[in-house]
């Protein structure tokens, strides 16, 4: 499991250019821009705080419950998109790819921003969401780029920093944008080009795309200690 993992990235990161090519979105304005939205609200899908206070009176205002239960409902919400937009197989790949990537980072950033707002921080600050990109990264990510010092701290640290650094929320998004297409181009080829059979490309995107956002959801959850008393 671990080598396809590697394998899927490595592919990933080396046709990442292509896809962004492809998509001209896919850049830091991009994760920035998904960002934003997942904060306000896009369609019918509430901002991230509304949807975030919306579980908490329902866990009857246990904070914890109400993070387990955002992570639950967005890791439906990515199994779903995963699935919808895979399921054409390979012949819809190359359009695919764009509007997965556009799915998933949306419902990961509001997920991630909900539990944020659950544990006592500020959605406008622009220091937590430095945090909540970060968060998207995932932990092997952070870490690495942490030993690289292309980071200089992880999602908690970022949160509560003494004061805003006006470079370093460029340096993340594009970090950001940069990891979502490898790892999207990766996961996505290789399930549509090694098996062909859409219905069942679908079921793996489905599968895959929940249990990421299900593993940065929990990451989430432990980088973004409680910060006040609600």
């Amino acid at each position: 499991m671990s080598r396809s993992r590697s394998v899927a990235g490595l592919v990933g990161r080396q046709l990442a250019p292509r896809v962004a090519g492809a998509a001209p979105g896919i850049t830091e304005t991009f994760v920035r821009e998904a960002l934003e939205r997942a904060i306000r609200g896009v369609g019918p899908l509430p901002g991230a705080a509304q949807a975030a206070e919306t579980q908490l009176r329902e866990q009857g205002g246990d904070v914890e419950k109400a993070v387990h239960e955002v992570v639950e409902n967005h890791v439906r919400y990515a199994g779903a998109q995963g699935f919808l937009t895979n399921i054409g197989g390979v012949v819809t790949a190359a359009v695919a790819i764009p509007a997965n990537i556009t799915g998933l980072a949306l419902v990961q950033c509001r997920m991630i921003a909900g539990i944020a707002h659950l544990r006592g921080y500020d959605l406008a600050d622009p220091r937590v969401r430095n945090a909540i990109m970060a968060c998207l990264l995932g932990a092997d990510q952070v870490d690495d780029l942490l030993k690289r010092g292309t980071l200089p701290a992880p999602p908690m640290a970022l949160a509560t920093a003494p004061v805003v650094d006006p470079t370093l929320h460029r340096t993340i998004a594009t970090q950001v944008g940069t990891e979502i297409v490898a790892r999207m181009t990766g996961k996505r080829l290789a399930v549509t080009v090694g098996r062909r059979v859409p219905v069942v490309g679908g079921v793996v995107g489905m599968g895959a795309d929940g249990y990421a956002t299900w593993k940065i959801g929990r990451y989430a959850g432990r980088e973004l200690r409680p910060r006040a008393s609600r």
